[in-house]
């Protein structure tokens, strides 16, 4: 794990959150094939946001995440951004875990 502040021309921030996801109806639904995905999904929004993955943990009916990210950045917008669009990329790669949650 490298946490380090980031630097920007006006000022230096060390902002990291730690996250917490349930999964619906807290079913496990994360097996060795889909976790991999999952994790380079979100791997995937660390290019297009200013979010950074410090880590990454699943616990078969739920997600952890530390995160770290510019203080601009609204928490509720973080969090929705990560859930929808995981969500969404997980039932498109692995339809059966849609199956699964429905």
């Amino acid at each position: 794990m490298n946490i380090s502040h980031i630097r920007k021309s006006h000022n230096k921030t060390l902002l990291v959150f730690h996250l917490v996801c349930p999964i619906k109806y807290r079913r496990k639904v994360f097996t060795e094939g889909n976790e991999t995905t999952f994790k380079s999904v979100c791997l995937e929004l660390s290019t297009r946001y200013p979010y950074t993955f410090l880590e990454i943990g699943l616990d078969g009916d739920h997600a952890h995440f530390l995160i770290q990210t510019i203080p601009t950045i609204r928490i509720t917008d973080m969090v929705t951004t990560i859930k929808s669009i995981t969500a969404r990329e997980m039932f498109k790669r692995h339809p059966e875990v849609k199956i699964f949650l429905s």
